[in-house]
C-alpha cells in the first residue's frame, strides 16, 4: 500500500514531486513530463508571465528559472523579457532530471475505489494500491469547444490544444475564434508560418497588456498603486497571487466571479506586434450556426448591432480556453466521479485540497474555483506544492504511529512470552 500516487507531471506535478522527495514521503509519480508545454502549445510562443513568475518550486529554490538560463546562456530579466516556450519547455524537462528523478513515464488508465483508498491501473498493466492520490493533470482533457462549433466534424473544427506546429496548416484557409492569449499568439504564428488565417473575436476590440517599466525601475507611486505580482500589476492581482488561503475564505460566490472575470481575455504586449495590422480580423461578432458546404466550413455570424455575416474557411480552430469538467476525465472510475462533490465542473476542495472523496486531492486548473486564478499558472505551483506537502506529511506521521501502536499491542496480546 503506498501512502501516495502523483499523477500529472507539468509544473504542478513536478513541484509538488520534489516537495514530496525533500521531506522524506513516499510517493509513485506518474505522467510524461512537460507534455502539454512540448507537444499542444503552438511553436514559437512566448509565456505571458513574466520570468520571476515562471519558476517551478523545489524546496530550497536553488534551481530557478533564472538559473536554468544563466547555465545555458539564455537571455533573462525576472520582467521585460519573454520566456519562450522551447525555454520554459526545456527547463521543466531539466529540472525534473535534476530534481525529481522518480518520475515514471507512464499513464494512468483508471482509478478506483478500494478499501484502503485507491486501485490504480497504468497503460503497461500494471496495478497497484494507495491510500492518497493527488491529481495534477493542468489543462489536458479540459479544452473547450463551444457548441456552436461543436456541430462540426474533426475534419473542420479542432481546439487550440491540437496544434503544435503551425507550419502543418500551410495551404489552407484557416478561421481562428477566440480573443485571448491563445488565440492571439496562434493567429500571430500562423500568419507568420504563411498560413492564410483569420481571427474572429467576439469582442469589439483587442487587448493587450502593457509592456510597463522593469521591476526596478518603477516609481513608489507605481509599485503602491499597482503593485507587481505572479498574475501581474494591481492590487486584485497582488491578492490572489499572493494569498490563495485568504482566497479560499471568500464567500464561494466571489470566489466564482473573481475567478470567471478577473484577468480576462487578452494577449501579452509581444504579441501585438505579430498580429495588429497584419492577421485579418472580424471583431464584434458571434457565431449563431456553422455548417459544412462543398468541403467548406460556413461560420453563420452575428455582429452586436444586428449584423448578418457568413465566413468560410477550410478549418476552424476554437481558441477558446479551457472549462474544468471532472467527466472528462475518463480515468477515473465512474463511482469515483459520482461521489464528487462539484461547482460548475470543478470539485469542491477543502483547504488542504482533499475533494469530497477522502483521499484524492485536486491541484491546478482544477482548483481555481476554491484557490482562485493563481492556480492557473505555474505561479501558484509553489503555494500547491508547500500545502499539500504539509498535508501528506501530517496524514503520512499519524498513520506510521497508528501502525507502530498496532503492532505492539498485537505483540502485548500474545502474550508474556512473545513480549
Amino acid at each position: 500500500m503506498l501512502e501516495v500516487v502523483l499523477i500529472g507531471a507539468g509544473p504542478y506535478g513536478l513541484s509538488i514531486a520534489a516537495h514530496l522527495r525533500h521531506r522524506g514521503i513516499p510517493f509513485r509519480f506518474f505522467g510524461r513530463p512537460m507534455d502539454s508545454w512540448l507537444n499542444h502549445m503552438p511553436k514559437g510562443m512566448m509565456l505571458k508571465s513574466d520570468g520571476f513568475a515562471s519558476n517551478l518550486s523545489d524546496p530550497n529554490g536553488e534551481y530557478t528559472l533564472a538559473q536554468f538560463c544563466a547555465d545555458r546562456g539564455i537571455e533573462y530579466a525576472d520582467a521585460g523579457i519573454p520566456v519562450k516556450l522551447d525555454t520554459f519547455s526545456a527547463y521543466g524537462l531539466a529540472f525534473q532530471a535534476r530534481i525529481v528523478p522518480e518520475l515514471e513515464e507512464k499513464l494512468v488508465v483508471k482509478v478506483a475505489r478500494s478499501k484502503d483508498g485507491f486501485s490504480i491501473q497504468l497503460d503497461d498493466g500494471e496495478t497497484l494500491e494507495t491510500r492518497r492520490i493527488v491529481l495534477a493533470v493542468g489543462i489536458s482533457h479540459f479544452e473547450c469547444i463551444p457548441p456552436e462549433l461543436a456541430v462540426l466534424s474533426a475534419d473542420f473544427v479542432s481546439h487550440s490544444f491540437q496544434h503544435h506546429d503551425p507550419q502543418s496548416l500551410r495551404g489552407r484557409t484557416v478561421v481562428v475564434v477566440g480573443g485571448g492569449a491563445s488565440a492571439l499568439d496562434l493567429a500571430g504564428l500562423l500568419h507568420r508560418a504563411g498560413v492564410h488565417v483569420q481571427l474572429l473575436v467576439r469582442d469589439k476590440s483587442l487587448s493587450f497588456h502593457d509592456k510597463g517599466p522593469a521591476l526596478k525601475e518603477r516609481t513608489l507611486w507605481q509599485r503602491l498603486r499597482r503593485p507587481s505580482s505572479g498574475l501581474g500589476p494591481g492590487l486584485r492581482s497582488r491578492f490572489c497571487s499572493e494569498w490563495p488561503m485568504l482566497f479560499y475564505y471568500l464567500p464561494q460566490e466571489v470566489r466564482l466571479k473573481i475567478v470567471r472575470n478577473h484577468l480576462g481575455p487578452s494577449g501579452g504586449w509581444f504579441t501585438k506586434d505579430l498580429v495588429v495590422g497584419k492577421v485579418p480580423t472580424l471583431l464584434g461578432f458571434s457565431i449563431e450556426h456553422a455548417e459544412t458546404r462543398a468541403g467548406k466550413a460556413h461560420l453563420h455570424l452575428r455582429g452586436a448591432d444586428g449584423t448578418v455575416r457568413e465566413i468560410s474557411a477550410d478549418h476552424v480552430i476554437a481558441a477558446t480556453g479551457y472549462k474544468v469538467d471532472i467527466n472528462r476525465l475518463a480515468f477515473l472510475d465512474p463511482e469515483v466521479r459520482d461521489r464528487l462533490a462539484l461547482v460548475q465542473g470543478s470539485p469542491v476542495l477543502s483547504s488542504t485540497f482533499e475533494s469530497s472523496v477522502p483521499g484524492l486531492y485536486f491541484v491546478g486548473l482544477a482548483a481555481a474555483n476554491s484557490f482562485g486564478p493563481v492556480m492557473r499558472f505555474a505561479y501558484g505551483a509553489a503555494f500547491a506544492a508547500r500545502r499539500i506537502t504539509k498535508t501528506m506529511r501530517k496524514l503520512v506521521a499519524v498513520h506510521r504511529e497508528a501502525f507502530a501502536v498496532s503492532q505492539i499491542e498485537a505483540v502485548r496480546n500474545r502474550g508474556p512470552r512473545a513480549v
